[in-house]
């Protein structure tokens, strides 16, 4: 990829699209902010670039080069002075709970309980009553082994309990390479589990690497009310077949119509972008190109 191609986003996108989008009517009914650490790890830097850009919603995954979770208290602490400094709320606090194989011992089952435990903690601080979690990956790949489904299911339900008795809800997000990749396997999981703590965290993006078309395919399989959280991104075939991330607007996922369809279908949520894609100069730069063409795309819904 060369940078020369995505030049003119600084002279044209950022001088356009954040004068002018940010006033556009369509934003301001939208709460639309950034993963934290694809702008810095530092969460101050982070919140700054947020304010900078009159942008006043966090999603929160890494704090300095830890996950959150892993963090001590007294560390989130320290990130919620530094948002709400900068006059930035949490949306969503990342996990990564059941992201990994199924629990085959009671051991293993209560070291999750113990991480959904402290996802909770630190959501409370942060000001945020939603997580970002899984739906398991097989440890072998195979993800259409069905007969894994029912014990996912269970799981799931339990993990909604516990949640709602702390006043949470746990939004899963489709990811490749789990049970649940695209917004097929999303429906068939939410038609399963049902319990109102647990929803999805549809990730177009994540859905198209994992071969669905996401939009309008795999959305229309959605329940739009089962829909907590949305993250944006942009991508694009290469030449093989494989997807690979793309600044929002050089690519083929069209956010502007999954923005617009959300919103007729009385979504009223959070968005992320979630960039994903590297600019040779450097994370915070590329989600800033790509902050660029969503609010272009934003714009236009």
């Amino acid at each position: 990829m060369h940078v020369d191609t995505f030049r003119i986003t600084r002279r044209g996108l950022l001088a356009g699209a954040f004068a002018t989008s940010l006033r556009a009517l369509p934003l301001a009914q939208i709460k639309l902010g950034v993963t934290s650490d694809e702008i810095d790890e530092d969460p101050k830097v982070a919140a700054d670039f947020l304010a900078k850009r009159q942008l006043h919603w966090v999603e929160v995954r890494s704090v300095w080069g830890k996950y959150n979770t892993e963090q001590p208290l007294d560390r989130v602490r320290e990130a919620r002075a530094a948002f709400d400094a900068a006059q930035v709320r949490t949306s969503i606090v990342d996990t990564a709970f059941f992201r990994g194989s199924i629990p085959a011992t009671p051991t293993a089952l209560d070291k999750e309980w113990r991480l959904l435990d402290a996802a909770m903690d630190r959501g409370d601080i942060l000001g945020a009553k939603l997580l970002r979690i899984f739906a398991f990956l097989p440890a072998d790949g195979a993800v259409g082994d069905a007969s894994a489904y029912p014990r996912t299911y269970e799981l799931l339900e339990q993990a909604g309990r516990r949640a709602h008795q702390r006043g949470f809800k746990l939004a899963i997000e489709n990811l490749k390479g789990g049970y649940v990749q695209t917004g097929a396997d999303a429906a068939r999981l939410l038609s399963a589990v049902k319990h109102d703590a647990v929803g999805l965290a549809w990730d177009p993006n994540n859905a198209a690497a994992s071969g669905e078309v996401p939009f309008p395919d795999g959305f229309r399989k959605l329940d739009p009310a089962r829909i907590l959280h949305v993250h944006l991104r942009d991508y694009k075939h290469k030449p093989d077949g494989v997807v690979e991330w793309a600044p929002v607007g050089a690519g083929e996922f069209d956010n502007t119509a999954q923005i617009r369809a959300l919103l007729k279908a009385g979504y009223r949520g959070s968005f992320t972008l979630e960039t994903h894609w590297r600019s040779p100069e450097g994370k915070a730069r590329a989600t800033e190109i790509s902050l660029a063409g969503l609010l272009k795309a934003i714009d236009k819904v």
